[in-house]
C-alpha cells in the first residue's frame, strides 16, 4: 500500500489538520491513503499538507504566542492537568485509534495513552518550580537569571509511538510558554489530532497547539525552514536528522534530535539468567521492535553463551504475532525488516528463532514478522551495526569486562545500555564507561517521564523528559540591576 496523494477513495474516513483551534482541510485539497497494518487494507485518508498549510498554522501560532506567554504559569499548569485528565477520560477511544493506525495490541496502546497523559500531568505540575537563580556578583548589583520561551516550536514525530512522542515534546514546550506547530507521521496521525481537539475542548486558546498533516518533504521541511519557527524537536531517522540539522545550521536555530539506536544489552556470567533472558526478549520485541531504545545487541559472556542463547530461544517462542506482538507499522518498514533476514543469512548468523514473515489467522495480509533472534553474530556484521527497527535481536559473545565495553561502544549509536550482573562494583564500572545517554542495571528500560532521555553519537542530542527538557524549550536570560 503506497502513501501517495489520492482523491480516488472518498469512501475512506478523512482526517484533516487542526489549525487555530479548529479542523482545517488541506489547502491543496489532496489526501494520502494509508493502510491498516493488521490487514494490509486501505484504512483512511490523511490530509496531504503543504507549505501553505504550514503558513496558516504558523500564523495562528504567532497570533497566540504573546497571549500564551503572558498566561499566569499556574493557569498554564491547570490547563495541562485538564488535558491530562481528558486524555485519560478518552483512553479507550484514543487506544483504538492507535491500534487501527499502528496495529499494536490494545494493552500496549492503552499503556501509551496513559504515558501521554502523564507527560501533561508532570509538566503541568512543574510550573510551580523556581525558574531562575540569584547570583551574588557585588553588593550594589542584583543579578538574576530567568527562563524565557523561544516562541513557535516545530515538533516532528515518527509513526511508532504517535501520541506518546507528540506529548513528550509538546508538553514541556507548552509549559515553558511556547506555542507549537506539530507534524505527526502521515501514517499514524489520528491520536495527535484528537489530542489537539481535546486541548481546545478543555480551554487551551486557539493557535497554541496546531497540527499539520502530511509528508516530511511537503510539511516537515516547511516547518523547519519557516522564519517564525525558533526551535525544532525531531524524532526519526539519522538521515532525516542530518537534513534537518543542515537547515537549522543555516538558520542558526536550536534542535532536539532523537535519532535511534542499536543498544547493547550485556549479560555477565553471574547474572540471573532467567530474568535476563526474559527481559532481553522484551527489549527487542516491545512494540514489535519499533522503538529507538530497543536492546537489539545482546552481549553474552562466553562461559554462559550456549545456555543463555537457549533461554533466549525459549523466551522468544512465547511471543506470538497477532497476540502479544503487533505488526510492522508501515509497508516500507515491513519490506526493510524482511531484507535483514536475508542479510543475516548471507553474513552467516545462526537462526535461534524466527527469521520469517508470520501469517496470522484472519489477518493473512497483515505486516507481521516472527520475533527473531540470531546467534554466532560478530559485532561487525550489518545485522549488529544497522538499526533494523523490527523484532530482531542478535546474540554476540564476549570474554572479559573490557571486551564487553569495547563491543558495546563499537557502534555509531549511543542511546541506551543495559547490563546484568550481581557484582554491583562491576555494574557501576561498566555503566560509567558505556557511551550512551541512559544505562540500566538489572532492569530493562524503565524510563519514566521524570528521567531525562537522549542520546550520544548518532543517536542525537538534547534531552526530552524530566525537568531537563524544559531547559531545552527555553532561553536563559541574565538580568543585572544596579542598586
Amino acid at each position: 500500500m503506497s502513501h501517495q496523494a489520492t482523491l480516488s477513495r472518498t469512501d475512506l474516513k478523512a482526517l484533516d489538520h487542526w489549525i487555530d483551534g479548529a479542523s482545517a482541510k488541506p489547502a491543496g485539497g489532496k489526501y494520502l491513503e494509508t493502510a491498516n497494518p493488521m490487514t494490509g487494507q486501505p484504512h483512511m485518508r490523511v490530509a496531504a499538507g503543504s507549505a501553505e498549510d504550514v503558513e496558516s498554522a504558523v500564523k495562528a501560532a504567532v497570533e497566540a504566542r504573546d497571549g500564551w506567554r503572558r498566561y499566569v504559569a499556574a493557569e498554564r499548569g491547570r490547563l495541562m492537568l485538564r488535558l491530562a485528565q481528558a486524555i485519560r477520560d478518552n483512553k479507550d477511544k484514543l487506544a483504538e485509534m492507535e491500534r487501527t493506525d499502528s496495529g499494536k495490541p490494545m494493552a500496549g496502546a492503552l499503556a501509551e495513552i496513559e504515558g501521554s497523559a502523564h507527560y501533561f500531568e508532570f509538566y503541568g505540575s512543574l510550573v510551580y518550580l523556581p525558574q531562575g537563580d540569584v547570583i551574588d556578583v557585588a553588593p550594589d548589583q542584583h543579578v538574576f537569571t530567568k527562563r524565557e520561551p523561544y516562541g513557535v516550536i516545530g515538533v516532528i514525530t515518527p509513526w511508532n509511538l504517535p501520541l506518546n512522542q507528540a506529548a513528550r515534546a509538546i508538553a514541556p514546550a507548552l509549559v515553558a510558554g511556547n506555542v507549537v506547530v506539530a507534524k505527526p507521521s502521515e501514517i499514524t496521525s489520528q491520536t495527535t489530532i484528537e489530542m489537539a481537539r481535546l486541548a481546545s475542548e478543555v480551554g487551551f486558546p486557539k493557535g497554541v497547539i496546531n497540527i499539520v498533516l502530511g509528508t516530511g518533504i511537503d510539511v516537515g521541511e516547511a516547518i523547519v525552514r519557516h522564519d517564525e519557527v525558533r526551535k525544532v524537536a525531531f524524532t526519526g531517522s539519522v538521515g532525516v536528522g542530518r537534513a534537518i540539522g543542515k537547515i537549522a545550521a543555516e538558520r542558526i536555530i536550536p534542535l532536539t534530535l532523537e535519532l535511534g539506536g542499536k543498544s547493547a544489552n550485556i549479560v555477565f556470567e553471574d547474572a540471573d539468567l532467567d530474568v535476563a533472558a526474559a527481559e532481553a526478549v522484551k527489549g527487542f520485541t516491545l512494540n514489535a521492535g519499533q522503538v529507538c531504545s530497543a536492546g537489539t545487541r545482546i552481549l553474552v559472556q562466553r562461559s554462559i553463551y550456549e545456555e543463555f542463547t537457549q533461554k533466549l530461544a525459549a523466551e522468544t517462542a512465547k511471543i506470538k504475532p497477532g497476540e502479544n506482538l503487533g505488526p510492522i507499522i508501515t509497508p516500507a518498514q515491513f519490506q526493510r525488516v524482511q531484507s535483514y533476514f536475508k542479510v543475516a543469512e548471507e553474513d552467516g548468523a545462526r537462526v535461534l528463532a524466527g527469521g520469517k514473515v508470520a501469517k496470522v489467522k484472519g489477518q493473512e495480509e497483515g505486516f507481521y514478522v516472527e520475533p527473531t533472534v540470531y546467534a554466532d553474530v560478530d559485532n561487525a556484521m550489518r545485522i549488529a551495526q544497522e538499526e533494523v527497527f523490527g523484532p530482531v535481536g542478535v546474540a554476540i559473545p564476549f570474554d572479559t569486562e573490557e571486551d564487553a565495553i569495547r563491543i558495546a561502544n563499537d557502534s555509531d549509536y549511543g542511546l541506551i545500555g543495559t547490563l546484568w550482573s550481581r557484582d554491583i562494583s562491576r555494574a557501576l564500572r561498566v555503566a560509567d564507561r558505556i557511551e550512551a545517554g541512559q544505562i540500566f542495571v538489572n532492569i530493562w528500560n524503565t524510563m519514566s517521564v521524570q528521567t531525562p532521555f537522549g542520546g550520544h553519537k548518532n543517536s542525537g542530542y538534547g534531552r526530552e523528559k524530566g525537568i531537563e527538557a524544559i531547559h531545552h524549550y527555553s532561553h536563559l536570560k541574565t538580568v543585572t540591576v544596579k542598586i
